[in-house]
């Protein structure tokens, strides 16, 4: 018995990627489930592993988020029952609390086999339930994106009615960032350099727009639009290419939350525009499984699907892939298995 795979070929490179099988993964031990994976999600981390720039053992299984059905459960299991929909967690060693020092080195499809492939055994801990009316492609959206924006909003800070948050971009965490704010009664201002995908923001819910290439200093332009004041939270995709104008754009004693490296993985900080706003920059990736749970229950109390922009088939993953990097998508690019 065999499943089908798709591996990381050497030097990795979306050229490299390499549809095969592997022996079937059999039926799981005490604690163990069976995922019969129905979907994936692309993150930027995918794009950075499967693209050779975050280096990984030679034929890696990617893709960190996976979605499907149990097919089986092991003695002991009392989470899951055959028949259920699974969703798979980000960091299957950070359950709750802080994160351990071991799980950033255990992320599915970097630092362990992900899942591009057809079927997994794992402890039952390496996944949760999945939202209420949710199809497996809809929850393979949660894993990184949505638990992403999830904690830079709830966990990390306490967006309440009524303030304001900046979301740069159009891609899955500041789909999930704008629905998640909208959700809880905040005014969000959205930035993209495409009018088209402003719009989308817009019957999405967002409040004001900016178009950061025709207006390149739009931190300024978002102090205006707040009277001066600045923005409570920033979810900062960007990295070291945008943070000088998202300090700019927050008030106060706001925050920062920082999430991607899309501008730069390194440059200069205007470390007295820091100090003089008492601002809150915190780094963060993804969350535990515990804020995933909390996430879900926020999810299901509003109402909230995701938004997905395209599908591909898993022998298709490098397109996928292209698809991601020429930018063309909007919200999250599905990969059904």
């Amino acid at each position: 018995m065999s499943i089908t795979v798709v591996r990381c070929g050497a030097p990795a490179s979306l050229d490299s990627l390499t549809p095969g099988t592997m022996a079937d993964p059999g039926q799981p031990g005490p604690g163990e489930i069976r995922v019969r994976l129905q979907a994936s999600s692309l993150n930027y981390h995918d794009f950075a592993v499967v693209a050779g720039m975050i280096p990984s053992a030679e034929g890696r299984i990617p893709m960190s988020d996976g979605a499907g059905v149990v097919e089986a459960v092991g003695e002991g299991v009392t989470g899951f029952k055959p028949g259920d929909l699974a969703v798979s967690i980000f960091f299957p060693d950070w359950l709750d609390g802080a994160p351990p020092s071991s799980a950033f080195t255990r992320v599915p499809g970097d630092g362990i086999d992900g899942y591009a492939r057809e079927a997994v055994v794992v402890p039952q801990h390496w996944f949760t339930r999945v939202p209420e009316g949710y199809s497996a492609a809809e929850a393979a959206t949660l894993t990184c994106a949505g638990l992403t924006a999830w904690r830079a909003l709830f966990v990390d800070n306490a967006i309440r009615p009524g303030q304001t948050v900046l979301i740069q971009g159009t891609g899955g965490v500041s789909v999930f960032a704008l629905q998640f704010a909208k959700a809880a009664g905040a005014r969000v201002i959205a930035t993209s350099s495409s009018d088209a995908k402003l719009e989308r923001m817009k019957s999405l819910g967002a409040d004001d727009l900016i178009n950061y290439k025709e207006t390149p200093a739009w931190g300024m332009k978002v102090l205006e639009l707040t009277g001066g004041t600045g923005v409570d939270c920033v979810v900062e995709i960007g990295g070291a290419g945008t943070l000088d104008q998202s300090m700019m754009a927050t008030r106060v004693g706001g925050h920062v939350a920082l999430i991607g490296v899309l501008a730069g993985f390194a440059g200069p900080v205007q470390t007295a525009l820091l100090m003089a706003k008492n601002l809150r920059v915190q780094g963060l990736t993804v969350g535990s499984r515990a804020q995933q749970l909390d996430m879900i229950a926020g999810i299901e109390a509003n109402g909230i699907r995701p938004v997905i922009s395209d599908h591909f088939p898993l022998a298709r993953l490098a397109d996928a892939f292209r698809h991601q990097a020429a930018n063309a998508h909007f919200g999250k690019i599905v990969v059904d298995i």
